[in-house]
């Protein structure tokens, strides 16, 4: 969402901004299911209405938005860049395997995420043998305060979290982030080098998450077995933590030096 001074005011122009403007309209589209209005896209990025239909209009000429009357959505092109973030990204060849493995060895659904900005995409997911009662699509933008999200925020500085407490505020999607409560399960986590989740994000899921990190030291992504709360309570997710800890350290291990 991009920063505003006060509401419809844009932020000052920088030699980049046209460049930023048009990742914040697809930014906005990408968080929502739904084909929005010129209106909507505007207010959710910032921009006003003429910039904005200008922008979603050179944005349709490439094919990566679709305008059908007065509603906008992501376009084919989009599907594309994916495709090709997917067969050309070293981290998600790597996980593969290992995702494999501890979806058949927990029979939980398995995840992997990278961190963008202050939230999280979803890149890998491998099915259990006891599917999960939604379905979450590779792609996928999610909370980095929830969930496996805080595998991704362990790292991150008293400043960090004040910047990602006031970027869900600007969104408007989730609760009032709780930083002291926030840090404090970070602070565990990072003791444990594990967290646990229940009901944190989707009511009824139960997680293990655990950061993934490369020859540096550096959390590069996180790794989730998730399943439903009421066949795997809290003390049995402990248990699998540990398997979880040895395919992220697995995956740490395997990527090359130079990512």
């Amino acid at each position: 969402m991009a920063a505003t001074t006060e509401v419809g005011q844009e932020r000052p122009a920088t030699p980049m901004r046209s460049l930023e403007r048009a990742l914040d309209v697809l930014e906005v589209l990408q968080r929502h299911t739904e084909p929005m209005r010129l209106s909507e896209v505007a207010r959710a990025a910032g921009l006003n209405p003429a910039t904005t239909l200008r922008i979603l209009a050179v944005l349709a000429a490439r094919g990566y938005v679709v305008s059908e009357g007065k509603a906008h959505r992501l376009g084919p092109a989009v599907l594309s860049a994916a495709h090709g973030f997917l067969v050309s990204d070293v981290l998600t060849r790597t996980a593969s395997p290992v995702l494999r493995e501890l979806a058949a060895s927990t029979s939980l659904t398995v995840s992997l995420y990278e961190r963008v900005g202050f939230e999280r995409v979803l890149v890998a997911r491998v099915d259990g043998a006891e599917p999960m009662r939604y379905q979450l699509p590779v792609g996928r933008r999610l909370p980095l305060h929830l969930g496996a999200g805080k595998a991704l925020a362990v790292d991150m500085d008293d400043v960090e979290l004040a910047a990602l407490a006031e970027h869900v505020r600007q969104l408007g999607e989730d609760a009032p982030i709780d930083v002291a409560a926030l840090r404090g399960d970070l602070d565990a986590l990072s003791e444990r080098g594990f967290h646990v989740s229940v009901s944190e994000r989707e009511t009824g899921i139960v997680a293990a998450s655990v950061p993934v990190r490369d020859a540096s030291g550096r959390v590069i992504a996180a790794v989730s077995a998730a399943g439903p709360a009421e066949k795997h309570p809290r003390e049995q997710m402990v248990e699998h933590a540990e398997e979880v800890r040895r395919a992220a350290s697995a995956i740490g291990r395997s990527l090359p030096r130079a990512r």
